[in-house]
């Protein structure tokens, strides 16, 4: 009897002492390629943000003679000029016009067309999915000759809000499609129960939709925002005042047509990422919260 017990108590001891040997380190060994392929995509994606950040301390005959070296002095004489000969105080409270004009118009515009799309009855609803698809994927500068000749007669060129307009046409179909996914999610139920409470289609959008699907409504603000924030075409098509223009039209100002100052428009890419960053990390918990967050809450 006592051998037995012995040989039973030896059995799980010898289990434990070899299971560290082999499959741990097997583990290991089999995730280290991933580790290496993600490594090589890190680099990939901030090498050229820190190549951009020691160019913009360096003059062109330093960054001409070794791009990728560290700078030896930190000097901000390129930040200072790039700010005044790039009218950064200006651009960017423009930019910042556009980027919230863009997103609380895109969202409202993009929230009633997704909440009629998925709780709603539409005659013909499939077919509108269907255009909206189509005007995603159809490219927009098909449409800048009517649109210019349009924005003429209705005197909106070299307007902010113009531009504004421009930006909600063609964000809202992409906005759309994404607010539709994102509301055919929450349950019918909500609906059905603020409908027997007497409330009507509006309200039912506002008070029950709006607090379920803010998530999705904060997802395509951001996009619509940074989109807004970084675009370029458009901008330079129908904005022709200097006091009117955008943040991404200010890089013309380091540029003519036979060079390039480098170590401004390094400068000045940084003036233009810095605030998208900030934004966002403090909006990224809230972010994370509202994904979280259930529906009964």
């Amino acid at each position: 009897m006592t051998v037995a017990v012995t040989a039973r108590r030896d059995v799980p001891q010898a289990g434990r002492a070899d299971a560290p040997r082999g499959g741990p380190r097997r583990r290991r060994r089999l995730h280290v390629p991933t580790y290496v392929v993600l490594i090589v995509l890190a680099l990939f994606a901030i090498g050229p943000l820190i190549a951009m950040l020691f160019n913009a301390f360096k003059n062109n005959a330093q960054i001409g003679a070794d791009p990728l070296s560290p700078p030896t002095s930190l000097s901000l004489s390129n930040f200072t000029t790039a700010w005044r000969e790039g009218d950064f105080a200006t651009t960017m409270r423009n930019s910042v016009i556009l980027c919230l004009g863009s997103a609380l118009g895109t969202c409202v515009i993009a929230g009633l067309a997704a909440y009629s799309l998925s709780h709603l009855n539409v005659p013909g609803g499939n077919g509108v999915v269907t255009y909206l698809f189509l005007g995603s994927a159809m490219p927009v500068q098909l449409f800048v000759v009517p649109l210019f000749s349009l924005w003429t007669s209705l005197h909106l060129t070299d307007s902010l809000f113009g531009l504004i307009v421009i930006y909600w046409a063609t964000d809202a179909p992409f906005a759309t499609l994404l607010l539709r996914s994102f509301l055919m999610k929450v349950p019918k139920e909500f609906v059905e129960a603020a409908r027997l409470d007497g409330a009507s289609d509006l309200q039912i959008a506002r008070r029950v939709m709006l607090p379920l699907a803010w998530p999705g409504f904060m997802t395509v603000a951001l996009i619509v925002g940074l989109w807004a924030w970084n675009e370029f075409f458009w901008a330079i098509t129908f904005i022709h005042s200097p006091g009117k223009r955008p943040i991404s039209t200010s890089f013309l100002a380091f540029q003519d047509q036979n060079s390039t100052d480098w170590g401004l428009t390094s400068a000045a890419a940084l003036f233009m990422l810095v605030p998208v960053v900030l934004l966002f990390l403090s909006l990224q918990r809230r972010f994370v919260a509202g994904l979280t967050s259930g529906g009964l809450k």
